[in-house]
């Protein structure tokens, strides 16, 4: 099985995705425009992580 799973997807040069670690159950947030990109985990109104039970 593969530790992280694309969960959502939006846009094609102004990409924004949603992964999930199937291990921790952590939500991550990959956002990508031209050559610059980010990953970093999904935040909820308080400022802790999204979590997938």
């Amino acid at each position: 099985m593969e530790r992280f799973k694309k969960i959502y997807q939006q846009g094609t040069i102004d990409v924004i995705e949603i992964w999930l670690d199937t291990e921790t159950g952590v939500q991550y947030v990959f956002h990508r425009n031209g050559n610059a990109a980010g990953f970093t985990p999904l935040l909820d109104k308080d400022g802790k992580p999204v979590v997938t039970p």
